[in-house]
């Protein structure tokens, strides 16, 4: 029987997700047969508009079609090169809508009524789309998410595309299921919606109860013939992008961006084509980061998927661009930060409809078919370029860009440099937290064509995940950088990671021309600090002195912080050297003063003893949780004559340091293993201390 309505549970929250009536199919739990298989066919008669306009795509034989299972142009090539007239018959539908709508576009603006039929044009865009299929629908997609670059009109009804394409038929659908599963519908579910609750590019969803354990799934049926629609228009595209890239004497390899994107859709672990796949990628996906505070990933019944059916956990939840929670966009680009730079395995489909937010305030993770793979040495090298770039150094940047593989080997670094720094200076100089990627494009593009650039396949798919992530938080928050969101990540990575390449890079970074850089140092702590996954600490900013000393020390102290604290510790030794030898000529100073016809005694203070004494100022202050100061920097490249004046300067404020006092009450609120390494920390220091004082010396009784 039909129970109308009878939900499963209660009704989506998702208002996308209404489209559909909310009834259930009920079995006879004494019979095999599905009573209501009538009723359910005359719901799902209605032919959807992309099998109506292009079905003949359907006819390829079986053996075609489980053929294409794996992304291989050859393969594809060979198969259409026995139909052109199917070839023709697409490249003719493609040329006659995309060309008609593009004529009516260019009629608009000479008719100067472009923006009267801005929304008309908008819609006839989506409907050309749907009726075009997955490949096209694909593409819009992945341009949906961002409000910054698509005006609105067009922006709401891509947007569309997302979880709202015309369902194929449910008699289809169940019959693939029962094919699939290989059991009536019955045996399997003992309630399933008759009409799908959603529907996608490649498939269509509908809301099951599991007859063997009573629980609600998610079961998603491949639409049919996707597979041939999308080998195909795969195959014009790739050929029309070798056109374009001749035509506009492109660096990039449009081809290999097109083969990437098509293999992200076939290739085995990376495939929407199969769901096995998917459903691997789902579990290994939630292996990885279901442990994530406040980020849920739904489980996959194994059991119940096929190559064409996909059983899972059911998930309620709106849109996370419906929704204003900026903390879990800061969640997003958290998880996606883990998926990119630490483990490599990243959701490369992130659009607005694959994120939810649950019920209980998570963020949810949805279709595991398009996913991608970082590998450790390009991962090292995007956070390397990262770090370089906040901190203006274009050297290493045009270096880390020929790492990556945008830039070849054979380049002019100098050059190189010399364009980066003229592109990016603007950008940066607005600080990290006010970086965009529209920022970074400026004029990027003239010296890409000028420089040969290259946009490697794999880094496509790699700025679409963060460009898309960006657009879903602009909709929350206008001014939001997906950069600067995902810097105190990359910061934190930095100065906890134990891989020799990032050790060596914060080495470099901190020590330039073997000077210490305390002011980077700062800022890659000050930008750690910002990387928080608790709701509470991300609506309230908590700046409160006693907070980042607490911190800093916690930071420091544990394993992870191994490597920067004995940085710390080197460079408190080198201060309390400088302040030491400070101190003892300033009372020799002040004793000589006092003597008649006193000599004129230069300092002994050395350029390297003043920058000690102003870091060690630094430190504290860092330590502290205080704000500099204000007293210049002294740099060790000037030729500026030492005088007794600078020395009291900065003793002086050395000296008269009393916010480091509220140190000693944070430490009894630390746990007790830090607090034992704490302990151990002054003999380190001290021992430190005396091979520097030694060796200070041993050099001044040599010389």
């Amino acid at each position: 029987m039909i129970l109308t309505p009878a939900p499963l549970v209660p009704p989506l929250c998702s208002t996308t997700r209404h489209r559909f009536q909310r009834t259930t199919v009920n079995f006879n739990r004494q019979s095999n047969i599905l009573l209501p298989r009538s009723a359910a066919a005359v719901v799902g008669r209605d032919v959807d508009t992309f099998t109506e306009s292009s079905g003949y795509l359907f006819e390829l034989s079986t053996s075609d079609a489980e053929s294409l299972t794996d992304y291989n142009i050859s393969k594809i090539a060979a198969i259409y090169r026995k139909k052109p007239l199917i070839v023709l018959r697409r490249l003719l539908q493609i040329g006659n809508t995309l060309g008609k709508w593009l004529a009516l576009r260019y009629l608009d603006n000479i008719m100067e009524r472009s923006e009267l039929m801005f929304e008309v044009r908008a819609s006839q865009l989506r409907q050309i789309l749907v009726k075009l299929g997955p490949a096209y629908i694909k593409i819009a997609q992945a341009i949906s998410s961002r409000p910054d670059l698509i005006p609105p009109s067009y922006l709401n009804e891509l947007s569309l595309l997302q979880d709202r394409i015309s369902p194929f038929s449910t008699e289809v659908a169940f019959s693939t299921i029962e094919k699939e599963l290989g059991s009536p519908l019955d045996q399997l579910f003992s309630e399933i919606s008759p009409q799908p609750v959603a529907a996608a590019s490649l498939g269509q969803v509908y809301q099951a109860r599991l007859r063997s354990t009573g629980d609600i799934v998610a079961v998603k049926v491949q639409r049919p013939g996707v597979q041939a629609a999308i080998s195909l228009d795969i195959l014009i595209l790739r050929y029309l992008a070798g056109l374009i890239r001749r035509a506009g004497k492109f660096n990039t390899d449009l081809q290999a961006v097109v083969d990437e994107w098509a293999s992200s859709l076939f290739r085995v672990r990376s495939t929407e084509m199969d769901y096995v796949n998917e459903a691997r990628n789902g579990i290994r996906f939630r292996e990885l980061y279901g442990s994530l505070k406040d980020v849920l990933v739904p489980s996959m019944y194994v059991e119940n998927t096929t190559r064409k059916v996909l059983t899972m956990q059911w998930i309620e939840g709106q849109k996370l661009s419906e929704v204003k929670d900026l903390y879990l966009v800061e969640i997003g680009v958290y998880c996606s930060f883990n998926q990119l730079l630490e483990n490599g395995f990243y959701h490369a489909d992130p659009h607005p409809g694959n994120l939810l937010r649950t019920y209980d305030g998570k963020l949810a993770y949805l279709d595991f078919g398009m996913m991608g793979e970082f590998k450790q040495e390009l991962r090292d090298g995007f956070i390397q370029a990262c770090l370089h770039l906040v901190n203006k150094d274009y050297d290493a940047l045009a270096k880390d860009f020929v790492t990556l593989g945008l830039l070849p080997a054979t380049s002019d670094k100098d050059a190189v440099t010399k364009a980066l720094t003229g592109v990016f200076q603007n950008a940066v100089s607005k600080g990290v937290q006010n970086i965009s990627f529209g920022d970074l494009s400026g004029n990027l593009g003239t010296t890409m064509y000028k420089f040969k650039f290259q946009i490697p396949s794999y880094f496509s798919l790699v700025i679409r995940s963060l460009a898309v992530l960006e657009g879903i938080a602009i909709n929350n928050n206008p001014n939001y950088k997906v950069l600067g969101g995902t810097y105190p990540w990359i910061a934190k990575k930095v100065l906890t990671d134990s891989s020799p390449q990032l050790r060596s890079s914060l080495q470099a970074l901190l020590y330039e021309d073997g000077v210490f850089r305390i002011d980077r140092l700062e800022s890659l702590l000050s930008e750690s600090l910002r990387a928080r996954t608790e709701r509470a600490l991300v609506k309230s900013e908590d700046n409160n002195s006693n907070v980042v000393m607490k911190q800093i020390l916690s930071f420091t102290l544990t394993e992870k912080g191994e490597f920067v604290r004995e940085i710390l510790l080197q460079e408190f030794a080198k201060g309390l050297d400088a302040l030491g030898v400070a101190t003892l000529e300033s009372f020799t100073s002040s004793a000589i003063a006092n003597l008649p016809f006193a000599p004129s005694i230069p300092s002994s203070i050395t350029n390297e003893d003043m920058v000690n004494l102003r870091n060690f100022l630094r430190l504290l202050q860092l330590l502290s949780g205080s704000q500099n100061t204000g007293v210049d920097d002294f740099s060790p490249y000037t030729n500026k004559r030492i005088n007794s004046e600078d020395v009291y300067l900065v003793l002086n404020e050395v000296t008269s340091m009393q916010d480091i006092l509220p140190l000693l009450n944070v430490i009894p609120e630390l746990p007790q293993d830090l607090q034992q390494q704490l302990i151990r920390l002054p003999v380190d220091l001290v021992g430190k201390l005396v091979s520097r004082v030694a060796a200070r010396t041993i050099r001044r009784a040599l010389l």
